[in-house]
């Protein structure tokens, strides 16, 4: 997105938390495409078998993100990042309703990519751990987790999940990679 359309969704923004209701209108054409990214994104993760498709997963979403009434929004980086807690939040409500339905069946498992890993090796893993995992890494260290739902969930940069978050790029960097090593930890713990 070019430095132009980043202000105007900015000022879109500002104009939603003021209560402009037209702000809001113009608001869903300007991130539609960007959200799809991140929903499909999301989705091509999932296990094989899932039914939630990106369009269902951005309607969902955008219902939740309409309902924010007490958000102050800053920017385009401050939104998509709450957009991914959303997202988040829907697809672990999803996997658990699919072991819900299925008894405890076999866990939902996810690609865990480079995001996590870094490397381009695609190794399956349950959407629910790693909610688990981020849960317990906020209450250690709730920036780190932050990042890590920015990075991973929202997909931002290195640079915009600065700007988000108030740190330098160096300061992200250096907090992604013990955040990826934290959470493969974690994920991969024999359970007690």
């Amino acid at each position: 997105m070019d430095q132009m359309a980043s202000q105007d969704l900015t000022g879109l923004l500002v104009r939603w938390s003021q209560g402009d209701k037209g702000a809001l209108d113009q608001l869903l054409p300007a991130v539609y495409d960007e959200l799809h990214r991140m929903a499909a994104r999301y989705v091509r993760r999932e296990r094989p078998d899932h039914t939630l498709e990106p369009t269902a997963l951005i309607h969902e979403a955008y219902l939740r993100l309409v309902d924010q009434h007490s958000v102050k929004w800053g920017n385009r980086a401050h939104f998509f990042g709450i957009a991914a807690q959303v997202m988040r939040q829907i697809l672990v409500d999803y996997a658990r309703a699919h072991q819900a339905a299925k008894r405890g069946g076999s866990k939902i498992k996810v690609p865990l990519d480079e995001a996590i890993h870094g490397s381009p090796k695609h190794e399956e893993m349950d959407l629910v751990a790693l909610d688990a995992a981020l849960t317990q890494l906020a209450k250690l260290d709730p920036e780190q987790s932050r990042l890590v739902e920015l990075r991973y969930f929202a997909g931002l940069t290195i640079e915009e999940t600065a700007e988000v978050m108030g740190i330098s790029p160096a300061t992200v960097k250096r907090k992604w990679t013990v955040s990826r090593a934290w959470l493969r930890r974690e994920i991969h713990r024999p359970e007690a």
